[in-house]
């Protein structure tokens, strides 16, 4: 039991030595990707922006004209995913 004990604070002291400050950033398997993206269901924008920039997307519509649209920071949806067939930044703010 004393070897156990001995064996499991020696690889924690190890682990600790190597990450800086004894932290780890550990990302969520579940963050949205900045820009375009689909699910299964639905299609999203995500603006990943610190500045609180609005921006315009051009926005790829199946079987109707292509739109241009405002979005903010963060996730905006975009319509059902087998409507929407991409969206990107044209470079310009609103």
């Amino acid at each position: 039991m004393r070897i156990r004990h001995l064996v499991t604070g020696t690889l924690s002291a190890f682990a600790l030595a190597l990450t800086p400050l004894g932290t780890v950033a550990v990302t969520p398997a579940t963050a949205a990707p900045c820009g375009f993206y689909e699910t299964s269901t639905d299609a999203y924008y995500n603006h990943c922006t610190s500045d609180g920039s609005h921006v315009v997307i051009k926005v790829r519509v199946a079987r109707a004209k292509d739109r241009e649209q405002c979005v903010g920071p963060g996730r905006t949806w975009l319509g059902k995913a087998d409507k929407i067939q991409g969206a990107h930044y044209v470079n310009r703010t609103c």
